[in-house]
C-alpha cells in the first residue's frame, strides 16, 4: 500500500509539472509554439506538418515562393459539403488515377475565367479553340457528333472513318465539303448514290470524265458506215438510268434493245 501511495504522489507530481510547463513554453515565444505561428491572419505552419485527425479549414494558402503539397501514404481527398454536412463534391488523387465526383465539372482559364472544359450528367463541353487529337488511331465516338467546323492540321488528310457500320453526315441547311488545293474523293465498294429530293444535282468542271462506262453494241443499216477503228462514241441511258456508251454515228446509236439495258 505503500508503494501504490508513494506512485500516486509521482504521477500527481508529473501531471502538476506538465501543467506549469507547457504554459510557460507557450508564453515564452509570442506568435506561437515551434513551427506553430499565429498571425493576423491566421494560423502559419513551418515545413512539414502532419495532422492524424480531419482538419477544417476555411482557406489554406502557401508562401508565395513555394508550391503548396498535400501529401499522403495512400490518397489525398478533398470534400466539399453543405451545411447540413451532406457530401457534394468530392476529388480524390490516388495512385492509378484522379477521381472528381460532383454535379458539374469545369475547367476555366486563368486569364479571363472563361470555361474550357466542363461536364455534367447530361454533356460534356469544350470551350478551347481548337480541340486536337494526337493519338495514332484518331478519336472514337461511340455516338453521333454535332460540330460547326471539322478540319484537319495544315498538310495532313483528314479521314472520316466508320470500319463496321454507316457514316452519315447531316446538316438542315446543307453539308460542304471542300478541297481547296488538292482532290476530293469517295469510294465505296458497292454503290455511291446522289439523290436530290427537290432539287438538282448540278456538276460543273472544265472536264467530266465517265469511267470504265460498258460500250454496247450497234449494227448499223449500212455496212459501209462501220469504221476498222471506233474513236468516238455517243452516252446513252437506259429507261433505268443506267448510263453507256454506244459508236458514234451520222444519226443516234442509242438502242433501248441494247444488250446493256437488257441485261441491267
Amino acid at each position: 500500500s505503500a508503494i501504490r501511495v508513494v506512485s500516486c504522489l509521482y504521477l500527481r507530481l508529473l501531471i502538476f509539472l506538465l501543467a506549469i510547463l507547457i504554459p510557460a513554453c507557450a508564453s515564452s515565444i509570442p506568435d506561437g509554439m515551434g513551427n506553430l505561428r499565429v498571425t493576423k491572419k491566421g494560423i502559419r505552419l513551418e515545413g512539414i506538418s502532419e495532422f492524424l485527425l480531419p482538419l477544417y479549414v476555411k482557406e489554406i494558402h502557401s508562401r508565395k515562393d513555394s508550391p503548396l503539397v498535400l501529401q499522403s501514404d495512400r490518397n489525398v481527398t478533398v470534400n466539399a459539403r453543405n451545411h447540413m454536412g451532406q457530401l457534394t463534391g468530392q476529388l480524390t488523387v490516388g495512385a492509378d488515377a484522379v477521381e472528381a465526383q460532383c454535379k458539374r465539372f469545369e475547367v476555366r482559364a486563368s486569364e479571363d475565367g472563361r470555361v474550357l472544359f466542363s461536364a455534367d450528367e447530361d454533356e460534356i463541353t469544350i470551350g478551347a479553340e481548337k480541340l486536337k487529337v494526337t493519338g495514332t488511331e484518331g478519336a472514337v465516338f461511340g455516338h453521333s457528333v454535332e460540330t460547326p467546323h471539322i478540319r484537319a492540321e495544315p498538310s495532313q488528310d483528314l479521314r472520316l472513318e466508320s470500319p463496321t457500320r454507316s457514316l452519315i453526315m447531316e446538316a438542315p441547311r446543307g453539308v460542304q465539303v471542300s478541297a481547296a488545293a488538292g482532290d476530293f474523293k469517295a469510294t465505296c465498294r458497292k454503290e455511291l448514290h446522289l439523290q436530290s429530293t427537290e432539287g438538282e444535282i448540278f456538276l460543273n468542271a472544265d472536264t467530266i470524265r465517265l469511267g470504265n462506262l460498258p460500250t454496247g453494241s450497234f449494227s448499223p443499216s449500212s455496212p459501209s458506215s462501220s469504221h476498222s477503228r471506233q474513236t468516238v462514241y455517243e452516252l446513252c441511258v437506259c429507261p433505268n438510268g443506267k448510263l453507256y456508251l454506244s459508236p458514234a454515228g451520222v444519226g443516234s446509236t442509242c438502242q433501248s434493245s441494247s444488250n446493256i439495258c437488257l441485261w441491267s
